[in-house]
């Protein structure tokens, strides 16, 4: 998150040191474990701009925000490994320094979250992983802000240059280790938090490389915390159609990194920071009060585990127009109405999950001459909830085309193989066909567009002969045969082949055309020894020497049975091959 600025604390330093003198700081310890509250299973808990002259305590009371996560602790000066907060050395880790509030915020049944990092750390080189080059010095300094005042979370908010410096990305998930393996040993409940950038989509590789380091250095990540905002894309943004995209995108991703959790506890280990208003990029990003509705009402619905955003001192209207401001959010708003409308997010949820899931078709389209047949993937997925018994359906089958599912029933996250027949009399066209998941109160479904070619085959019987699906289906290749995006003849794929000294490379699709009838294979072809050809029912190949794009024809007659088989392929240690645009008619 960003700061802009980091003014000195003595005046707040010495009226919490009085405070603390008269001896009501309740609940901040030194150096002692004690049994911390740990934080409810879904929380809200904004950004509090600890740099600010705000007190936590008045502000938390005033907004409604039970839980804060306060911004930032790190160290003074690159190589320092002592923590401030927001760098501060008038601000030390102690309990003169927000002891106070803090007590106040769990007399009232609230916590608070220490963030480690931001922006301004993080571009600046103090963040305490970077700062620091000894991992003990770093867990010290973890262990330093649990115990003086008594967390049960600990944020680490990572950005800019510290999302590329591996050496402090590994030495901070060392730390992370140790200070679980001390709270472990302690009896101390302690959760670790990522708060990372992202893009619409989930993380970039750069966010998804701190997460894969916590896993090789053996460190638990409780949440994933998202900034859904400055996306910085020059793209038009839909700000809560963006946030449920990104942590979509998010579980995806964690569902490979940690394939034993369940889809509902992946769920449960994500946050989304949102933005109010105007966001540091400008206008195209404004994150408006009824975005806060959808993100909220999502939110509940997926049973992720935090919701907040940047920053508490925001939440109010006094700047319309205003971009990326640290006192107001830039849109016209009524005083705290992001906290009001997140705040009932802490606790339960707002209510229990919801059982749900997707069906999926892959391909999602083919091509089958009359007499042919054709086959695809049905794949159910868990998205929320409990796995329940779906029935599957396919509905809408032209007449002479038969539509079959085995098995015709699975368990959500099974699969099913979509077979597609069509007789000889079927009519030639396109069709929708749809593929229907039933279970549990809900149906889902996903579309599958059939085409029957025309008779006796037709330029339709040879499917993705111009590879602009860009994948190979139905085509498959020896090792190294791909869809590539160069050279292409026409539209932006071709074919490659690759030989080697033991195989040809080749490249083929078989077809079921009419019985005994003439056809003939056209297509471009490039590269030494280029072979184009047909064989099975029929047989025939041209080939060229071509280094540029060469037309090549094989004419053909179907035998019996009207199967042949297509093929592209090079020669045994030449180079690869490509072909596009290939056609039989």
């Amino acid at each position: 998150m960003r700061r802009r600025s980091r003014p000195v604390h003595s005046l707040l330093a010495a009226l919490t040191t009085l405070v603390a003198s008269a001896g009501l700081v309740v609940g901040v310890v030194d150096g002692t474990a004690h049994a911390a509250t740990p934080l409810p299973a879904h929380v809200f808990a904004p950004y509090f701009e600890a740099y600010s002259s705000d007190s936590p305590a008045d502000l938390a009371l005033k907004s409604g925000a039970k839980y804060l996560t306060m911004a930032f602790v790190q160290t003074e000066a690159k190589g320092s490994c002592t923590p401030y907060w927001n760098g501060d050395t008038g601000s030390p880790i102690s309990g003169s320094v927000f002891g106070a509030d803090f007590a106040t915020i769990r007399s009232r049944g609230g916590d608070v979250i220490p963030s480690f990092g931001g922006y301004a750390a993080d571009n600046g080189g103090t963040e305490i992983a970077d700062s620091c080059a000894d991992v003990d010095a770093i867990t010290a300094a973890y262990q330093k802000v649990v115990t003086t005042y008594d967390v049960s979370r600990l944020d680490m908010d990572i950005e800019d240059n510290s999302l590329t410096n591996k050496a402090g990305i590994d030495r901070r998930n060392q730390a992370i280790r140790k200070l679980q393996d001390w709270a472990a040993a302690t009896g101390r409940p302690l959760q670790v938090s990522y708060t990372l950038p992202t893009t619409t989509s989930g993380l970039a590789s750069s966010g998804l490389a701190v997460l894969k380091s916590a896993k090789t250095a053996g460190a638990r990540v409780d949440v994933v915390n998202l900034m859904t905002f400055d996306y910085y894309d020059g793209a038009a943004h839909a700000m809560a159609e963006d946030t449920k995209t990104a942590a979509t995108g998010l579980q995806a991703q964690l569902a490979t990194l940690y394939p034993t959790k369940t889809p509902a506890q992946l769920w449960g280990m994500i946050g989304v920071t949102e933005m109010p208003g105007i966001d540091d990029y400008g206008p195209a990003e404004t994150f408006t009060t009824a975005d806060a509705k959808v993100v909220y009402d999502w939110a509940t619905a997926k049973g992720l585990n935090t919701l907040s955003f940047w920053a508490l001192q925001r939440d109010n209207g006094g700047c319309p127009g205003t971009g990326g401001s640290d006192t107001c959010s830039g849109i016209v708003q009524d005083p705290w109405y992001f906290s009001h409308a997140f705040a009932p997010f802490t606790g339960g949820g707002g209510g229990p999950v919801v059982d749900d899931f997707s069906v999926a078709v892959t391909p999602g389209s083919a091509s089958v001459a009359p007499g042919g047949t054709t086959t695809a993937t049905i794949a159910t997925t868990l998205t929320s909830g409990t796995a329940r018994p779906l029935a599957l359906t396919v509905t809408a089958a032209p007449a002479g085309v038969s539509a079959t599912l085995a098995p015709g029933s699975v368990t959500t996250g099974g699969s099913a193989a979509l077979t597609v027949t069509a007789a000889g009399t079927a009519t030639p066209g396109t069709y929708p066909l749809t593929v229907t998941g039933t279970g549990g109160g809900l149906t889902r479904s996903a579309p599958f567009t059939l085409t029957v070619s025309g008779p006796g085959g037709g330029a339709g019987a040879l499917v993705n002969g111009g590879f602009e699906s860009g994948a190979l289906a139905p085509w498959s290749c020896q090792s190294g045969g791909a869809v590539v995006t160069a050279p292409a003849h026409g539209g932006s794929y071709a074919l490659k082949a690759s030989p080697t000294a033991g195989q040809t490379g080749e490249c083929a699709q078989t077809l079921t055309l009419a019985p005994n009838t003439a056809y003939t294979l056209g297509g471009w072809v490039q590269g030494g020894y280029a072979y184009l050809g047909v064989r099975g029912g029929a047989t025939g190949s041209a080939w060229t020497g071509s280094t540029g794009w060469s037309k090549l024809t094989v004419p053909f007659t179907t035998g019996a049975s009207g199967t042949v088989t297509v093929y592209l392929h090079g020669w045994y240690g030449q180079g690869a091959v490509y072909g596009d645009d290939l056609s039989v008619n």
